[in-house]
């Protein structure tokens, strides 16, 4: 880990989740400054750990949200080994544990996913039980489909382009999101992405848009590269409104 909300002056829980299998996972609980508007549970990128994308969200407690990082099987404390199956089960008990929460509102959860993250959003919001409780989805800097982005990254050297063409035959995609996109609605969906991201096309969130059904967003950053619209203030502030907004139509 490269630091903890602590160091940064947020306060913080360390949580602890059994899976289905057995699996521990770990995760930080962020509470509010003040009374709790919602809680947003992030779903980190496929980089590292949760401490690396901790400023990408902290600072929505000083507004008054609460912040649920989860910390996938194999990744930082939690134990186990990643698979796509096995970290959908890991975000199923994320979410479980924070509707057994006494400070979490079950009507007001949103579910926040970067590049990884948000594809694995997509398909679980599209698939779980859960729907009823989710307000809201917002999708940032996220790939399409699993074989055109592994695809893409073959492409983009110049060793492996020539074997770009495997990836239709040994990645998985059944968990891919964009056949799943669809399925979100009447659920609100927010996608984000940069213009410049030199990791994620933008026009994978251009294609997941277009696929998706009412009622639906998609904000395009000039300039914009990966994961990084929430550190630009003006992209801060217009979340927040964003958020405030559905949280308080959950809430009548």
């Amino acid at each position: 880990q490269e630091g903890t909300p602590g160091a940064l002056g947020v306060a913080y829980q360390d949580m602890w989740v059994q899976c289905a299998d057995g699996v521990r996972i770990h995760g930080w609980f962020l509470p509010a400054k003040g009374h709790p508007t919602g809680t947003v549970m992030y779903l980190h990128g496929n980089a590292k750990n949760i401490s690396i994308y901790l400023k990408n969200v902290q600072w929505l407690t000083a507004y008054g949200f609460n912040v649920f990082m989860l910390e996938y099987r194999g990744y930082g404390n939690s134990h186990g080994n990643p698979t796509l199956a096995g970290v959908l089960d890991d975000i199923d008990a994320g979410f479980t544990a924070l509707l057994k929460r006494h400070d979490v509102d079950p009507q007001r959860i949103a579910i926040y996913g970067q590049s990884l993250g948000g594809a694995l959003a997509i398909y679980y919001v599209a698939h779980t039980r859960y729907r009823p409780y989710i307000r809201m989805v917002v999708v940032e800097s996220a790939f399409s489909d699993y074989r055109v982005i592994a695809s893409e990254k073959l492409a983009s050297f110049w060793l492996t382009w020539p074997i770009q063409w495997i990836s239709h035959f040994t990645v998985d995609d059944e968990y891919s999101p964009l056949p799943a996109v669809a399925e979100i609605a009447p659920i609100p969906l927010l996608i984000i992405h940069g213009d410049q991201d030199p990791i994620v096309s933008v026009n994978h969130s251009r294609t997941l848009y277009e696929a998706a059904r009412e009622p639906k967003e998609l904000w395009i950053v000039p300039g914009g590269v990966h994961d990084d619209a929430m550190h630009r203030s003006e992209l801060r502030n217009r979340f927040v409104d964003y958020l405030n907004a559905h949280f308080t139509v959950a809430a009548r």
